[in-house]
């Protein structure tokens, strides 16, 4: 299991198509953005090091319900936003998956030509 560091988080959270990382809220707060929608944000500068995702309503609960380190999103939509302690008690992949997810479910609200936009600069 790889470590979940700052600069890991922001490398992936960068790598998707059109991704960008902005500080619209707070000087060390990282949000990320596909398009002009957030779809990841963290204080890299905090320890323990957290991030917080969009993701399926019921998905959540479940997650909620099995990983301790998966709580409501802190100051967001609690419904569609849960926050990760990146402790290493949860697997390094469904980490990596959820931010993946939370990316995903932000550009399927996306109209269509941005979507087409953006799949066009990643190749497919």
């Amino acid at each position: 299991m790889a470590v979940w560091t700052p600069r890991r988080l922001r490398s992936v959270c960068v790598s998707m198509p059109g991704a960008r990382e902005r500080f619209p809220f707070l000087p060390g707060l990282s949000v990320f953005f596909v398009e002009d929608k957030m779809f990841a944000l963290s204080d890299l500068n905090a320890d323990p090091l957290t991030v917080s995702v969009k993701g399926d309503p019921e998905l959540s609960l479940y997650l909620r319900d099995t990983y301790p380190a998966i709580t409501p999103g802190y100051h967001l939509n609690k419904r569609h936003w849960n926050t990760i302690l990146l402790d290493g008690s949860v697997p390094d992949g469904l980490v990596a998956d959820l931010i993946a997810e939370s990316y995903d479910l932000v550009v399927a609200g996306l109209p269509k030509y941005r979507r087409e936009r953006l799949a066009a600069q990643s190749g497919q």
